[in-house]
């Protein structure tokens, strides 16, 4: 489905956090206008300069290593993942696209931070521009504005964490 994302409600608690950027070089034009998108939604929520941390990688197949890497470091509060696959005319794409999204997922899920999911996936380049801050917005800045919620959504929900006690019930 198409379209530009929800708009996100981001927690104060995620403001002021760091946040790495995880690019993929393959189709780099496009991939530098998500990046521009992710840098600047996470500058308008106070994450600028050394908080916000850029990282190159060959492609969009290479995204998942580098996120995992860095969740694993514990210096960030969440990873955002920006690149672009187009489809040619062989199965690549679809190997591709697969193991970006399932990787990226699975960083998110082994580390228990927030790695997010900013590639574009298209048939066609003008697809691909339309989502990187054409017509249908911009998959990088959405990436990033996601994290920043599921970074204070994690962090709020630390903070509210019930004692064992509280668990338990008074009662006891």
């Amino acid at each position: 489905m198409a379209g530009i994302a929800p708009k996100r409600r981001v927690a104060p608690a995620a403001r002021g956090q760091r946040f790495a950027v995880v690019a993929a070089r393959f189709n780099e034009p496009i991939s530098k206008k998500l990046l521009d998108g992710a840098l600047g939604a996470l500058a308008a929520h106070g994450v600028t300069g050394e908080a916000a941390e850029v990282h190159w990688v060959p492609g969009s197949f290479e995204l998942p290593l580098a996120a995992l890497a860095l969740a694993r470091s514990r210096r960030f509060a969440g990873v955002v993942c920006v690149g672009v696959v187009i489809k040619g005319a062989t199965p690549h794409f679809d190997y591709v696209c697969s193991v970006a999204a399932h990787g990226i997922l699975r960083a998110g899920l082994d580390t228990g931070l927030p790695v997010t999911f900013g590639v574009i996936t298209a048939l066609t380049e003008e697809q691909a521009w339309e989502r990187a801050g054409g017509a249908v917005g911009n998959r990088g800045e959405e990436a990033a504005l996601a994290a920043l919620e599921m970074a204070g959504w994690l962090r709020g929900r630390s903070a509210r964490r019930p004692t064992a006690r509280a668990r338990r019930g008074s009662a006891h």
